[in-house]
């Protein structure tokens, strides 16, 4: 792309800003990925996740507070869609059901599973934090107009 100056740019589909990866056409597709991917890599490095000697309620604490917040970290910002929601929802569950010992044919609903460990279903705090951006956004228009 020429600039009008000496500086000649390259054209991406996507680039990764610090703490966000960034679509040209707007979505949170990369985001979700880029999230999902690092929620795993701190399930994966936190052995005390399925450690049976842990209760299970301590679990859903550590994981909450370490696995969830990665994973959600700046989505307050995302123009979520569905299939971002059902992607971060899948991505939950298989940690939760790893996390409880249960297989998807042992047939138990995620809904228990989630009620177990004590945590809330992350599309609910997804939209939480939404809302609280959202909110935290409208005070700050009306302050200053």
């Amino acid at each position: 792309m020429d600039t009008g100056s000496s500086a000649n740019l390259e054209v991406v589909d996507k680039f990764c800003h610090p703490g966000h990866m960034l679509n040209v056409d707007g979505d949170a597709d990369a985001a979700v990925e880029a999230r999902i991917r690092t929620g795993w890599n701190k399930f994966r490095h936190l052995p005390l996740l399925t450690n049976r000697d842990i209760s299970v309620l301590r679990r859903g604490r550590l994981y909450s507070s370490c696995v969830r917040r990665s994973m959600l970290h700046r989505s307050e910002t995302w123009p979520v869609r569905k299939e971002n929601e059902v992607a971060l929802q899948r991505a939950e569950m298989k940690m939760v059901r790893w996390m409880c010992n249960i297989k998807v044919k042992d047939r138990v609903p995620s809904k228990e599973l989630i009620e177990r460990l004590g945590i809330n279903d992350i599309i609910m705090i997804l939209h939480q934090n939404r809302l609280r951006w959202y909110g935290h956004v409208f005070k700050k228009k009306t302050m200053i107009g």
